[in-house]
């Protein structure tokens, strides 16, 4: 089995139930797997080096036709640079993949804190706790947009990120 990093396999990045299911080639090309790679090295193996314990990724790499196919932002990263040709990519990760005593609320809070990345999401309330995390990394700048992700309405609404809206959704 080919390795992204130390503690990343190439069927994890790619793996897509959507794409299974309904045919899709989820391959990245190059490019693409460079950018993934990059990724990898800067935010998900220093996230898994810190904490000691693997760490779930629930989505990773998306093709152009899996993005369009699960209605996924025309720009996602998770294209790593497919749409764009940018040095950029995302991943979704989720503590709760191997419940080993670390939480999305953790894992948003060391990104946060202490690497380099574009834009990180704490997605969703569950149980006091983000029900995932999303971070991309882009090789020419880090806006570090750190946002929140909730439902309202029935629709997605992001508000950036401060301690108190946090608290506000996710408790302390």
């Amino acid at each position: 089995m080919e390795k992204i990093s130390k503690h990343l396999s190439y069927a994890e990045v790619v793996k897509s139930a959507t794409a299974i299911k309904r045919g899709i080639n989820n391959s990245p090309n190059e490019k693409e797997l460079s950018n993934i790679k990059m990724l990898a090295e800067k935010v998900f193996e220093p996230l898994r080096e810190h904490f000691g314990k693997p760490i779930g990724l629930i989505s990773g790499f998306r093709s152009l036709a899996l993005n369009n196919s699960v209605g996924g932002a025309k720009s996602s990263q998770h294209l790593a640079g497919a749409f764009n040709g940018k040095e950029e990519a995302a991943f979704d990760i989720d503590a709760d993949v191997y419940n080993n005593g670390i939480t999305n609320t953790d894992i948003f809070n060391y990104i946060k804190d202490n690497l380099y990345y574009d834009q990180i999401i704490a997605e969703f309330y569950d149980n006091g706790n983000p029900a995932w995390i999303h971070v991309s990394y882009r090789k020419d700048r880090a806006r570090k947009s750190t946002l929140i992700a909730m439902k309202v309405n029935g629709k997605t609404k992001y508000v950036t990120y401060s301690k108190a809206e946090y608290e506000k959704y996710y408790g302390k």
